[in-house]
């Protein structure tokens, strides 16, 4: 029997790229006729379930620039659940977007999801959102965007005045205990072109359920087409790349800087209102989701500096937003498919456990700055560790994954900064950087420094958590553990 936390060191060949060329020519004949792509059409590995084969078929290739066309993007599926589904895409023009979506492949059974919510649409000249509502949970659904450009000259003099659809159907399938447990995280890649494109090719490789970008995506974002460039315009050979594979976001410190970054959201959705309760009307992104054998809780750790920082001039508020998350979490974990679920994984940006007594743990009032620590700001977050680490605990947790550090590690379970019981191992990501540390003339080899995709999968009852080293591709580390009690 294989103990909780144990380490399993794996020596493996990168796997080899998919051939794309006899794809993409059956890609493009069927953009141009809008069929819908066979179960024939590519050759998938026998770890790939039979679902996911299918929605993988169905989703290959992208779109061509086409500065004519309104629509600008394939769409990225967002916040996915059990019930319901985000839909984004990029448009040229101003536009009213919407989304079919059925059962049935050919569309026969769809009905049509305007953008925006109640009372008015949400006319829109860059990003298209769509939230996908009442679905069944693990259930397989197909879809297409459409939009229809608008010209808007005030009051009632608004028209309509052509549409675009796209030709292609998609597909995707909603969580649930029904699904396969296998899910992928992601983290820091910092608009990193190259990092990024290696991530998307494993996850490609791997065929998960789903995919968590566990933060700083961005830098410092001022405008929405920056944020378009890094969520919908990736600049990676894979346009499509977030088309049916759904992705869950747990922010990093860096996505809340920048003008257009303080409502990231109007590129990133929230979900609708009537999918959280009224007290919880601002966490939008926070997920408590169950994935076959497992239940996948996301959490914002928000700034690695104290509001009470003067680079911030108070017009920060991450204290409040912590604290609003753990009333969440009390519940979020109580809930009956998250708490019967033989394995709980939390996921946040910042790391809440670090035994280097150098590492700020980000609450050295007022201005984050102590000569005993390394750095101005928090290098792990005890704020979130004392509120947060409890609740997990108690529930059970066997593994939180982290990021920010841009240095891949693995903490065994232990003892916590408070002295108690810390039962869960942490696995902090590795950063965006290929092998070297620092930038100009202060570049420096480090083979240390290197992007990971970290995989999550249930086989043969155990909890199997593989470390994919982008650098090298290779398997850095495989984790094995074991169901809660």
């Amino acid at each position: 029997m294989v103990a909780v936390g144990e380490k399993k060191r794996i020596l493996c060949a990168s796997m080899k790229r998919r051939d794309f060329i006899k794809a993409s020519a059956l890609l493009a004949a069927a953009a141009g006729t809008g069929e819908i792509l066979k179960a024939s059409t590519f050759a998938e590995t026998d770890s790939v379930s039979a679902s996911r084969q299918d929605d993988l078929q169905e989703n290959r290739g992208g779109l061509q620039d086409d500065k004519e066309k309104l629509i600008a993007s394939a769409p990225m599926l967002q916040n996915f659940a059990a019930t319901s589904m985000g839909v984004a895409f990029a448009v040229s023009a101003l536009a009213n977007g919407y989304v079919l979506v059925g059962e049935k492949a050919d569309l026969s059974d769809a009905r049509k999801v305007l953008c925006g919510g109640y009372r008015v649409t949400d006319l829109d000249d860059r990003v298209v959102r769509v939230r996908l509502t009442g679905l069944k949970s693990s259930t397989r659904y197909y879809y297409q965007i459409g939009a229809d450009r608008i010209r808007y000259d005030g009051g009632y003099r608004m028209g309509i005045i052509g549409n675009e659809e796209d030709p292609r159907i998609y597909s995707f399938t909603t969580a649930g205990p029904a699904r396969e447990a296998h899910f992928c995280v992601i983290n820091d890649t910092h608009a990193r072109w190259e990092p990024f494109g290696l991530a998307v090719d494993k996850i490609a490789e791997l065929s998960p359920a789903c995919v968590i970008w566990n933060g700083d995506a961005s830098n410092v974002e001022e405008t929405v087409e920056a944020q378009v460039r890094i969520f919908l315009k990736p600049e990676i050979e894979k346009k499509d790349y977030a088309a049916g594979v759904p992705y869950l976001f747990c922010p990093g410190n860096h996505d809340d800087r920048g003008m257009a970054n303080r409502h990231l959201e109007r590129v990133w959705m929230f979900r609708q209102p009537e999918e959280r309760l009224p007290r919880d009307w601002d966490l939008g992104r926070n997920f408590a989701v169950r994935l076959g054998d497992v239940a996948l809780i996301g959490l914002d750790t928000a700034e690695d500096k104290l509001d009470t920082n003067p680079k911030f001039a108070g017009l920060f508020t991450s204290g409040p937003y912590r604290e609003a998350q753990t009333a969440w979490l009390r519940d979020a974990l109580a809930r009956e498919e998250i708490r019967t679920a033989p394995f709980l994984v939390a996921v946040c940006h910042i790391p809440l456990f670090d035994d280097n007594p150098r590492h700020n743990p980000g609450d050295v009032a007022p201005a984050d700055s102590d000569p005993q620590y390394s750095t101005d700001f928090a290098y792990w977050q005890r704020t979130c560790a004392r509120m947060w680490a409890p609740l997990l605990e108690e529930a059970g947790c066997q593994v939180v994954i982290t990021a920010h550090q841009h240095r891949y590690r693995y903490d065994a379970p232990g003892t916590d900064a408070f002295g108690n019981v810390r039962s869960w191992a942490q696995i902090v990501g590795g950063g965006p950087e290929m092998g070297f540390t620092g930038s100009g003339d202060n570049r420096r080899d480090d083979p240390g420094k290197f992007p990971t995709v970290i995989e999550g999968l249930v086989r043969n009852g155990r909890l199997e958590i593989n470390v994919h080293n982008l650098l090298t591709q290779t398997v850095q580390d495989q984790f094995l553990f074991a169901p809660r009690r």
